[in-house]
């Protein structure tokens, strides 16, 4: 009876052996696999456009009510490829972009001109303006920001009352 348990033993030893090299060959292929992926997607972003901008923000301060403010973003394309700017998207209306519709070659700069119209818009603001490109999985967030001191004019103009009444 004891060599029957021995023998029942070895045999269960060596199914368990035979469960564990499996589970340790998935293993194995899980982590080459993983580090394949991820060796492809350096290969991507290493030979592809990359855009650096001179600043990510800017702060027009205090601007008088009716007055447009302008700024322009500056960036260069420290990539191997070119860069193309896809869309620039404002988060409303008031803030109009205008960019770099040209393929931007590596090495060389673009920009990115934004208005913020401030008529009917007093008190302080912060806007952000969304970059997208042809470099993979990746949007720019720029941003500007100020405050607006209410126009002191009172104005005979019906468009530049809040409310307008008739014609």
């Amino acid at each position: 009876m004891v060599q029957q348990r021995n023998k029942y033993f070895n045999t269960t030893n060596i199914h368990s052996q035979i469960d564990m090299k499996k589970l340790l060959i998935l293993i194995v292929i899980a982590v080459l696999g993983s580090l394949s992926i991820v060796g492809a997607q350096n290969l991507k972003t290493k030979d592809a456009p990359i855009i650096t901008f001179q600043e990510e923000s800017h702060d027009f301060g205090t601007i008088k009510e009716g007055v447009i403010g302008e700024y322009t973003f500056k960036f260069t394309n420290s990539g191997t490829q070119p860069l193309i700017l896809t869309d620039v998207r404002p988060s409303c209306g008031c803030t109009t972009p205008d960019w770099s519709k040209e393929p931007v070659a590596p090495g060389k700069t673009g920009l990115i001109k934004v208005k913020f119209n401030s008529s009917g818009r007093p008190g302080k603001f912060n806007k952000s303006i969304t970059v997208s490109s042809n470099i993979p999985n990746e949007t720019k967030v720029l941003f500007i920001s100020g405050v607006v001191t209410p126009s002191t004019e009172t104005g005979t103009d019906p468009n530049q009352s809040p409310v307008r009444i008739g014609n």
